[in-house]
């Protein structure tokens, strides 16, 4: 299954709503949706169960905090919820790393890749609600001899094959 796939799925009444439009969300719910099998898998080692039950709680938290703080009034109200979406993301993404030995590297590389994406857009949602930036040093995933400027265009194109080639648990 990929993105557009998964999309086609979402019930009617989910998309319908404003909050759809938010990218941050759909990326959210779609890799909390990618994160059921993940914790599934976990759960069949002993060593992971623990683990399996964290990260599909981490991965739950990051929609719920976009959808509740998307919900409320006022920019700071809702940057507080956007803000508990970032730490739950970067969360997800730690226990991702940890879970490596039994998901394997593919699996685990791509769900971090998505974390990435949005922690990214949370990145810029939270000083356009603040009415100010938050400045966090500049951080390149994957290879660290990489360290330039990301062209935005390749850069999708980049993030546009996480989309389509989803790779599953054995």
């Amino acid at each position: 299954m990929d993105y557009s796939e998964w999309e086609n799925e979402v019930p009617q009444e989910i998309k319908a709503d404003s909050l759809w439009r938010v990218t941050a969300y759909r990326l959210a719910l779609f890799l909390a949706d990618m994160g059921w099998f993940d914790a599934t898998k976990l759960m069949q080692d002993r060593r992971t169960i623990s683990l399996s039950d964290q990260l599909y709680r981490a991965l739950g938290s990051i929609s719920a905090n976009i959808s509740e703080g998307f919900s409320r009034g006022t920019g700071k109200d809702r940057a507080r919820f956007y803000e508990y979406a970032l730490g739950s993301s970067r969360e997800a993404r730690g226990w991702y790393l940890n879970g490596r030995h039994v998901l394997g590297e593919e699996v685990v590389q791509h769900r971090i890749r998505l974390c990435a994406e949005i922690i990214k857009l949370l990145l810029t949602m939270i000083p356009q609600q603040r009415g100010y930036a938050v400045h966090e040093n500049v951080v390149t995933y994957g290879d660290p001899s990489k360290n330039k400027q990301p062209d935005t265009d390749s850069e999708m194109r980049l993030f546009d094959e996480y989309l389509t080639h989803i790779p599953m648990p054995d």
